[in-house]
């Protein structure tokens, strides 16, 4: 692809690209009312005026007002999002949008070039592009905001103003959300996968909200520290220490102080590897779960849920 082709592509996508305010209202030490304001990035992905953009952005606002890159602006409405992979979808009511096109970030590969673009810092002049190539696939990183896992590592320059822009191919389709999850991180950029966004969004039109599956326990990962000191028969797996009443796990048999092996026929060493299996699921799967209780090695079928 040529450099003026780059240049006409980019110019249609960004048409997408919206500018995201916020106000939010807190209370300060005296209890005074503190108005403060927040910005960030997002863009149209339904001709109907849906937007995605990052939960993080748009998270307790009172007010949420979107510019669009020929200066219209609109008051937006919060219809839902999903705070563990920070992802948001908001509604507009406008016509002659641009809309961005979704692409497939399944078949994305390490090295392909990439482009970041939003509103940094809310700057006049409308959106801004910064390129690089795909760094790393399915990383997992843990900040303040939590655990996110399959994230997307570019060299893109992403900061909190572009933050819930789209991360687009050389086609111009949208393979990723641009997250800010490691502010001013020089050379480490991370965007959420299209196609978990694109989960989310079908589930927030569908049922009103998004839920990830529950299984409906609390547990640690075994060691061989922990195995001695309680004298398990086991030094891995996930060990249960609370079952949620009435839910999922509870209804299979699962008892605190049971050990998980394997999920779904798969092998569980860590709370993570749990964790990452359950990811994959969907609420209403059926799951054969290996367990050790006391020197019993047995199987039970867990029936999943949305998360409560």
């Amino acid at each position: 692809m040529s450099e003026d082709e780059i240049v006409k592509m980019l110019e249609r996508v960004s048409k997408s690209v919206t500018n995201i305010n916020t106000l939010r209202v807190f209370q300060d030490f005296f209890y005074q009312v503190v108005p403060v304001e927040g910005i960030g990035s997002g863009f149209i992905f339904d001709e109907k005026g849906y937007i995605l953009t990052n939960y993080h952005v748009v998270e307790g606002a009172e007010r949420i007002v979107v510019t669009l890159v020929d200066g219209r602006t609109f008051e937006a409405k919060f219809i839902g999002g999903y705070k563990g992979l920070d992802v948001a979808m908001l509604k507009i009511n406008a016509d002659n949008l641009v809309v961005a096109k979704l692409g497939d970030s399944d078949n994305i590969r390490v090295g392909q070039r990439v482009f970041a673009i939003g509103n940094p810092f809310g700057l006049a002049g409308g959106p801004t592009v910064t390129s690089g190539i795909i760094s790393a696939v399915k990383r997992t990183i843990y900040s303040d905001r939590g655990l996110f896992r399959d994230l997307i590592q570019t060299d893109a320059a992403i900061n909190p103003g572009n933050s819930g822009g789209p991360l687009v191919n050389i086609d111009g389709e949208v393979i990723g959300i641009n997250t800010a999850i490691i502010p001013f991180a020089h050379g480490i950029g991370f965007a959420i996968p299209i196609n978990a966004a694109k989960e989310v969004t079908n589930e927030i039109i569908l049922y009103g909200s998004y839920a990830k599956p529950w299984l409906g326990i609390a547990g640690i990962s075994l060691n061989r520290q922990i195995a001695l000191q309680y004298d398990l028969p086991v030094e891995h797996g996930v060990l249960v220490v609370r079952v949620e009443p009435g839910g999922p796990a509870y209804r299979a048999g699962i008892e605190r102080g049971d050990i998980i092996l394997e999920f779904d026929g798969k092998r569980v060493d860590r709370i993570e590897d749990l964790q990452k299996i359950l990811s994959e699921k969907k609420h209403g799967c059926e799951c054969e779960t290996i367990i050790v209780r006391d020197l019993r090695k047995f199987k039970v079928k867990v029936t999943l849920e949305r998360e409560p």
